[in-house]
């Protein structure tokens, strides 16, 4: 979740998928500003081209989930687990009526699992490692190739990564798993995410 996420989509240069400006507007009008960031979101739909079956942690109110599904190629299917009720109706509702290839889930995170292996996998509300929550299993969710994308990091200024003066150890937990070959990508002087590939 990035703070002005939302913010940043209604107020960039208009050239937004119809399906992510709705999800946008959905997010106002539930005063929720944490929506992925528009950078985040073009890569997203880069990824989501290359996917049959697409899995998401952390709907919000499905900004993120709309940059994937405008993405998606015809066949493709996608699952996202939300834990906030309204926000989940609210994409559940949005996604229902325009794509209903897509199944929003009002579950805690772990409950994308009953939905797997993915070709493609978001974790966004969920399953990171940051502070004292588990992190996903990538072995078991995803198909030997499939992708995994962890959000919200600050760019490294060289190595190791540190957060807060310490090591990040939710960066390096990601960075030296051995299921994966894990990269970071910065998308902004502010935003970086990793992107890793299942061995």
């Amino acid at each position: 979740m990035s703070l002005d996420g939302t913010r940043a989509h209604l107020s960039g240069p208009g050239d937004l998928p119809p399906l992510v400006e709705r999800a946008a507007l959905t997010a106002t009008r539930l005063d929720f500003p944490y929506s992925c960031r528009p950078e985040q979101g073009r890569l997203l739909r880069a990824l989501a081209a290359g996917a049959e079956r697409i899995g998401e942690t952390g709907t919000g109110c499905g900004v993120g989930l709309a940059w994937l599904v405008s993405g998606m190629r015809g066949g493709a299917s996608a699952v996202s687990v939300e834990q906030d009720a309204a926000r989940a109706g609210a994409a559940a509702d949005l996604f229902g009526a325009l794509a209903p290839w897509v199944t929003v889930r009002h579950a805690d995170w772990t409950a994308i699992a009953e939905h797997g292996p993915f070709d493609l996998l978001v974790l966004d509300g969920g399953g990171q490692g940051k502070g004292d929550g588990p992190a996903a299993d990538p072995a078991a969710l995803l198909r030997p190739g499939g992708v995994l994308v962890i959000d919200d990091f600050t760019p490294s200024r060289g190595g190791p990564p540190v957060h807060d003066g310490r090591p990040d150890t939710a960066r390096l937990h990601w960075l030296d798993h051995p299921a994966l070959r894990t990269v970071e990508v910065p998308l902004a002087p502010d935003l970086a995410v990793l992107v890793g590939t299942r061995r």
